[in-house]
């Protein structure tokens, strides 16, 4: 029978490191059931029947959040044979709160302390036979990014799951809420037994307050009244609210536990090097500044130094493959509209957008070391004063960086923010954010018209999209989204080296998805073209693109782009299938124009562009609706498609304004 571990335990624990070291790359990426809050899950390393789910990251099972809610629903209704609770061993007493909660649920729980060798080389300890004897449940040294004490963690965790070994200890409180807590345990016994639920466990969070569980519970009227006296009764001896008095029972427990087994000296060497990098990376005003000269460094390593020359040598591997796959047609005498489609169709739509791999896989290997090392964090501490002046907080500055690499999982990571206003205003700004997929339009027209100045004009595009977003985002706060934003509380994790295998491994995952979406969406949208601009009304095939059912349809929308400064047929078809996905912009170039190369490309954009109308071009790329993929996010995140519809034409109206703009005071200064 297939053994299944829940990994669970604070943000910035290290949980995405162990959960990389115990699974390698057999893992794949999901959504849980419902909601879209992203699942991770993969099979555990020489235990092919043993598969690790890794749970958002999160410090309570409270139902705050929607991580919370959904950690909680899978630990007590997908009923995981163990529990890996990973835990930061140089800040135990924040991390163990988690796991007090989790010795509740009468499920096997091991205890793994990650970043041991941190306390150790500050001179601290732990003592892990005393805390195993205190909370009764086993506890694991560890080191994650070191690979040190995994094998033993593994194993340990294999034998309470395959013989159900739950915590010998989960009764942590005394007092007045000892007294709560059992009395109403006897009150729901039957109740939670019914719903599946531990009646510890439950009755710790109805003492709480918790609505869910009292709505999963069903308790009747008196039994309600009941749990209220009950509850009434403790906040008067205490003095102080449920919720409280349910923390600083479990915080007094913590001190207690942490006297005993844990010896510190001081800060570790991590913290104390945090402290000084951050008098400088989050200082009031070099903050900002810093920050735009490491993206403007990335951006110069990514497309100026290492970029260019590797998407050059694949784009020449291609370029030989299309070169033998035509000669080989041509020699078999293959039917003509075959070959047509095969070299002029799928090699030069897909091979063009595929010759930017390496463009996306580097410059996402700088972004994952900039997250993995604690510098990310810092940024949304850093941007949440700013954020508050257009009406959001720093929270939502998480979704919007993941909005650089992909708009659908960020629009879906603003499920975490706990307020509606925020969760909708970040939504309908999140696209102005360029996502990755625009990377190879942005390449081909620097190349073609910025050589020089290739980060310099990546930069400014990036830049655009962040000062229009504030823009919008101002107009919504004084129309749509009145009020203030929630409070912005974010922990700030010690700066660590990145892991090399996580790293590779986010960078592998784009890889993959990137080439994915090459040989689906973008196959599918090539084949399309190629048929749309090889074929007329009356499906005769055209000797000239320009007599094509796909040129009358570009002629038809061209004069719309006029104003602009393109009004090229060929540009704005390539702006219809770019909805399918944006990369497709550059496959359609590429085969309404014939170029077949990046080299001809380049020559044939600059007969159809000047410098000033590209950048015109890039504006409106840069800001017209997203793909529709994205659209599709915001209208399950909506729930609303006329919402959904109005914010596509609504930033589509934007691109073509500000891509006017751009055009016209271009024409005014002499450009």
């Amino acid at each position: 029978m297939k053994l299944v571990f829940a990994l669970a335990g604070n943000q910035n624990c290290g949980k995405t490191t162990l959960f990389n070291q115990l699974t390698g790359s057999n893992q794949h990426v999901g959504n849980f059931p419902g909601v879209t809050v992203e699942k991770k899950e993969g099979e555990i390393r020489r235990y092919p029947g043993a598969a690790v789910v890794d749970l958002p990251g999160i410090y309570s099972l409270s139902p705050y959040t929607a991580e919370e809610v959904v950690t909680r629903d899978f630990l007590l209704g997908e009923h995981p044979d163990a529990i890996i609770n990973i835990l930061d061993a140089t800040n135990i007493e924040r991390n163990l709160y988690l796991s007090l909660q989790l010795l509740e649920l009468g499920i096997p729980v091991i205890l793994a302390l990650n970043m041991m060798d941190e306390v150790s080389a500050s001179g601290g300890s732990i003592d892990i036979k005393a805390m195993e004897a205190e909370l009764g449940a086993p506890v694991v040294p560890i080191s994650a990014g070191k690979n040190q004490g995994i094998s033993e963690l593994v194993d340990r965790a294999m034998k309470i799951a395959k013989d159900h070994i739950v915590p010998a200890r989960v009764d942590f409180c005394k007092g007045p809420v000892h007294r709560a807590i059992h009395a109403v345990a006897h009150l729901v016994e039957d109740h939670a037994a019914a719903a599946g639920v531990p009646d510890r466990f439950a009755a710790a969070k109805l003492v709480e307050g918790d609505g869910l569980m009292l709505e999963r519970l069903q308790l009747s009227e008196n039994e309600v009244e009941m749990l209220g006296h009950i509850v009434a009764e403790m906040e008067g001896e205490l003095g102080t609210d449920r919720e409280a008095a349910l923390a600083d029972m479990r915080y007094e427990y913590i001190e207690t536990l942490t006297a005993k087994t844990v010896v510190k000296t001081g800060e570790t060497k991590e913290q104390q090097r945090s402290v000084k990098l951050d008098n400088i990376l989050t200082h009031r005003y070099y903050a900002i500044p810093v920050f735009l000269g490491i993206m403007m460094l990335v951006f110069w390593m990514t497309f100026g130094v290492f970029g260019t020359f590797f998407s050059d040598l694949m784009a020449a591997g291609i370029d030989a493959v299309t070169a033998a796959a035509d000669a080989a047609l041509t020699a078999f005498g293959i039917s003509p509209w075959i070959h047509s489609l095969l070299i002029d169709g799928v090699f030069a739509g897909v091979g063009s957008v595929l010759s930017f791999l390496p463009v996306i896989v580097i410059l996402f290997f700088f972004l994952s070391l900039l997250e993995d090392s604690g510098y990310m964090a810092r940024v949304a501490f850093v941007m949440d004063k700013l954020l508050r002046k257009i009406g959001l907080s720093g929270r939502s500055f998480v979704p919007m960086l993941i909005g650089f690499g992909c708009s659908v999982p960020a629009i879906m990571a603003t499920r975490t923010l706990a307020s509606e206003r925020d969760r909708k205003m970040t939504i309908l700004l999140t696209p102005y954010m360029s996502c990755s997929a625009k990377l190879p339009i942005y390449a081909v027209f620097t190349a073609a018209f910025f050589t020089s100045y290739q980060p310099v004009v990546m930069i400014a595009l990036y830049v655009m999209g962040i000062a229009v977003g504030i823009l919008n985002a101002l107009l919504f706060k004084a129309l749509l989204f009145r009020g203030n934003p929630v409070p912005f509380v974010m922990e700030l994790p010690a700066y660590r080296f990145p892991s090399g295998k996580t790293v590779a491994l986010h960078m592998w995952q784009k890889a993959k998805d990137f080439i994915i979406k090459a040989f689906t969406i973008i196959f599918m949208a090539t084949v399309i073209i190629w048929f749309l601009q090889s074929f007329d009304f009356r499906f005769n095939m055209v000797a000239d693109s320009a007599d094509s059912i796909l040129a009358a349809i570009g002629r038809a929308i061209a004069p719309v782009f006029a104003p602009l400064g393109f009004g090229d047929w060929r540009a704005s078809t390539a702006l219809i299938t770019g909805l399918t996905a944006k990369e497709a912009v550059v496959s359609t170039l590429n085969i309404l124009t014939g170029a077949g190369d990046a080299s001809s490309l380049n020559l044939v954009l600059g007969q159809m562009f000047t410098p000033l109308t590209a950048f015109s071009f890039l504006t409106f790329t840069l800001l017209y609706m997203p793909c529709v993929a994205a659209m599709a996010a915001v209208r399950r995140e909506l729930g609303s498609a006329k919402q959904a519809a109005a914010m596509m034409l609504y930033q589509t109206a934007v691109a073509w304004v500000c891509a006017f703009v751009v055009y016209q005071a271009g024409r005014l200064l002499g450009f």
